[in-house]
């Protein structure tokens, strides 16, 4: 049985990733007939009151993946030029939880955001200078470059697509809402590479 905190992949009528909501809110944009279509496998079953007429008690059944309809705040966010926020949560996500410099995986409150070009020397607190790293290591680099402090950085930073950053974003995502973001990957995504290595271990 799933927990009821397991989230619901809400899409647009095309099918493009827009966001996760619970349980409550997919009852709702339901209850709203804003879902134009669900997908993906049946999570909740939800029931109601007992109609006076005839008897029957209403029920909802809640899909891991809804569509709706309406104009979504989302859509720019689809733009070419959109940068997803950066946070430690989805960066350390993006790095799979690992060190990018002695390669080794930490729970997240041993792990801290590195600039790649430290701050101190301009670098910018964006995706693409910014990395994952353990605090040891982070410590050790300090306010050089990894070619000055002679560490080896294993992975060229990022910046996620907005389909990405709704994967960044999820937690316990599901086999079939999984399939449903990577199908919306870019071809030449490392999330992507990575995710086929993990499935082919």
């Amino acid at each position: 049985m799933l927990p009821l905190n397991q989230q619901v992949l809400r899409t647009d009528l095309a099918g493009m990733p827009l966001e996760w909501v619970d349980y409550r809110t997919a009852a709702r944009l339901h209850f709203l007939d804003q879902v134009a279509y669900s997908c993906g496998d049946p999570l909740f079953l939800l029931r109601g009151g007992i109609n006076a007429a005839t008897h029957l008690q209403s029920r909802l059944r809640i899909h891991s993946i809804i569509a709706t309809y309406g104009i979504h705040h989302a859509l720019n966010k689809l733009q070419g030029d959109y940068v997803p926020p950066l946070s430690n949560r989805t960066l350390f996500q993006r790095d799979d939880h690992m060190c990018m410099y002695c390669g080794q995986r930490f729970s997240p409150r041993h792990l801290s955001r590195d600039h790649v070009r430290p701050s101190s020397k301009g670098g910018a607190d964006h995706w693409s200078n910014v990395v994952t790293a353990c605090v040891r290591c982070n410590n050790f680099k300090a306010g050089r470059s990894p070619e000055d402090a002679g560490m080896e950085l294993l992975a060229v930073p990022f910046v996620p697509t907005h389909a990405e950053y709704i994967y960044l974003m999820g937690r316990n995502v599901l086999a079939d809402q999984m399939a449903f973001l990577r199908a919306h990957f870019p071809r030449s995504s490392p999330l992507l590479r990575r995710l086929g290595r993990e499935r082919r271990q």
